[in-house]
């Protein structure tokens, strides 16, 4: 049997943009976790024995900024090599050819795929062919697998690429193809890169996405990794997650409805990020915190909004340690049974309030309209790093910016009402 490792995209000293907006946020944790997860890697390859890694592009996020992005990875690959571990990359969008302006002295025992035309190493002792390509530019349109040579006969053929496949939301549509496309090249396992979500395509022959090994974001969440391939004399395959990453993303949703006490709204959200931090099996775990529900609890949370996070932040860094970190916590709470019942009296109050309830987000393209030509011209004053963190623009931040502005005026509505 042999083993060999498939992992992809991992953004080596990614700038992580925005990081300095949060004044509590712990930096080091968030910046060392991808050299953290590629020291994981490193181990892993030795501890598993395994007889070759296949990186499938993205190594970097972008060109260095200095020289100690590539002294690291090379560092670290070279404890690999020098165990007699081959590394095989490709490269990707973010560190294509074009992209990356230094360069050092690869060691002997890492090989980088040509970015002019496929290109084909072979393993004789272990039987096994590996052909790839990597990006020359950060755009790549057109289909590369097309062009990849047919399988070696009587070898174990592996295909390595970093593509979007028929497309993925949240990803550019970079070296476009299809499933069948990769199918009739009829390699016994196809290494892909370029999507940060685990995912497998198709077992005969394996199509797989390994995710990247470190999430950098909320929309990252869970477990980050790699995949162990084992390739059995038969040339049959299984493939098995492992989890690299020293950091975990966790979006955390608390039903409060019917709830008045707001120091028991604290004490639920504080439960559920212990939760998210359990499940995590204990690993440093960023969450974002949304609360939702009809509540009695709701003016208080909206009135003192500030107060009543910093109580949240306060119990759940108590219960977990503080080995939790509240990326951001969103109060989406409402008092919808005392409106329903202001919006039945006959008054100017009641017109007022039945007014401002039909003020959805969703529903009305008038006021969305408004308010993205007042956050286009904000987001031109914006610092560069600033504008590419926040699509202030986008249809479904305005709709979120309407229903929080609509809450807010009908909880004070129902504030004055309750002094009358």
């Amino acid at each position: 049997m042999i083993k060999f490792i498939h992992a992809a995209d991992i953004h080596l000293d990614s700038p992580l943009r925005g990081l300095e907006n949060y004044e509590d946020a712990p930096a080091e944790e968030i910046r060392g976790a991808a050299r953290k997860a590629l020291e994981n890697l490193i181990d892993l390859a030795l501890e598993e024995n395994v007889s070759f890694v296949i990186i499938s592009g993205d190594m970097y996020d972008g060109d260095w900024k200095d020289y100690n992005t590539g002294l690291f990875l090379l560092s670290q690959l070279s404890k690999l090599t020098s165990n007699g571990i081959n590394v095989f990359i490709a490269k990707g969008n973010h560190d294509a050819e074009s992209k990356i302006t230094k360069n050092l002295k690869l060691p002997e025992g890492i090989k980088i795929f040509s970015s002019k035309r496929p290109e084909t190493f072979f393993l004789e002792n272990i039987n096994i062919a590996i052909h790839g390509q990597s990006f020359a530019a950060s755009a790549v349109k057109e289909n590369l697998a097309s062009n990849y040579p047919p399988a070696q006969k009587d070898m174990f053929n592996i295909g390595v690429l970093h593509t979007s496949v028929n497309g993925r939301e949240g990803h550019e549509n970079y070296a476009p193809c299809s499933i069948d496309d990769l199918k009739r090249k009829d390699y016994n396992y196809w290494a892909l890169g370029h999507i940060h979500k685990r995912e497998i395509l198709n077992e005969n022959p394996w199509i797989v996405f390994p995710g990247n090994i470190q999430g950098r974001h909320i929309k990252e969440t869970g477990f980050k990794g790699c995949m162990i391939v084992s390739v059995y004399d038969d040339y049959n395959v299984s493939s098995e997650f492992k989890n690299l990453c020293s950091l975990a993303w966790s979006f955390c949703e608390t039903d409060v409805t019917g709830v008045n006490d707001p120091y028991e709204v604290v004490e639920k959200v504080s439960k559920k990020a212990k939760e998210e931090f359990l499940k995590n099996d204990g690993l440093f775990t960023a969450v974002r915190a949304l609360i939702k529900g009809a509540c009695g609890a709701h003016n208080a949370l909206i009135s003192n909004t500030e107060k009543w996070k910093n109580e949240i932040r306060l119990a759940v860094a108590d219960s977990c340690n503080s080995l939790v970190w509240l990326e951001k916590i969103l109060i989406k709470t409402s008092a919808e049974a005392n409106i329903e019942r202001m919006k039945k009296r006959n008054d100017p109050m009641g017109d007022l309030m039945r007014y401002i309830d039909t003020l959805s987000g969703e529903g009305n393209q008038e006021i969305q309209d408004i308010l993205t030509n007042i956050l286009s011209d904000l987001k031109e004053k914006l610092p560069y790093e600033l504008k590419d963190q926040n699509n202030l623009t986008n249809g479904e931040k305005t709709s979120e910016i309407i229903d929080e502005v609509r809450q807010i005026l009908l909880s004070r509505l129902l504030s004055s009402a309750a002094e009358q």
